[in-house]
């Protein structure tokens, strides 16, 4: 028997930036390989035969996609159903807002001040226009603060600031970790309650 492995299809690339520190570490031990596919600049048909072709040798994967202007999570899967021609709902994860909602969601308070931002309560409203404003003047590079972001990112803040980072964390993280605690990008892992998508 072949050994599972997984593919995360995600949009650009700060998805991809942002699954291999934090989510890769996490799932590597559970298959055999974990590979980030990133879908933007590919056609919707490539896409849809690389669903059917992981599908039929029995591996695994998920899809990763913005709620960008859908009014809700259940319309957005739907998009992406059509779009890339997955059949199943609890292979798509809707990201609220986006990709950097779940970067900001793991700064504690020491971590905002330590970057020059302000405190938040939940990253939930935050989308990449917000996030590009809040980039502190210091910063010549989007792609240095977002390291620097994943330096200090903390498991326990995001799955409290973020609901859909605590859906795909509890749907598809938490079953796999031995470990629990405030642990950095890649160290462990948490139990967590999930919100439904």
């Amino acid at each position: 028997m072949t050994p599972r492995r997984l593919f995360i299809f995600v949009e650009g690339s700060d998805d991809q930036r942002f699954f291999s520190r934090v989510i890769v570490p996490f799932l590597e031990g559970e298959y055999a390989s974990v590979e980030i596919i990133t879908y933007a600049s590919m056609k919707s048909v490539k896409v849809c035969r690389f669903v059917r072709s992981i599908t039929a040798m029995d591996h695994d994967f998920i899809l990763c996609g913005d709620i960008d202007q859908e009014r809700n999570v259940k319309a957005k899967k739907a998009v992406l159903k059509s779009r890339f021609c997955v059949l199943s709902d609890d292979r798509i994860v809707v990201i609220i807002q986006e990709i950097e909602s779940w970067y900001l969601a793991g700064l504690n308070d020491k971590a905002q001040r330590h970057l020059s931002l302000r405190s938040y309560r939940n990253t939930n409203h935050i989308t990449k226009e917000i996030f590009n404003r809040m980039i502190p003047r210091s910063y010549t590079s989007r792609i240095a603060f977002m390291a620097d972001i994943l330096d200090l990112f903390l498991l326990d803040m995001a799955l409290e600031k973020n609901r859909s980072f605590r859906y795909f964390f509890t749907r598809f993280m938490a079953p796999a970790g031995p470990g629990s605690g405030a642990t950095r990008a890649g160290s462990g892992t948490l139990a967590g309650a999930g919100d439904g998508q």
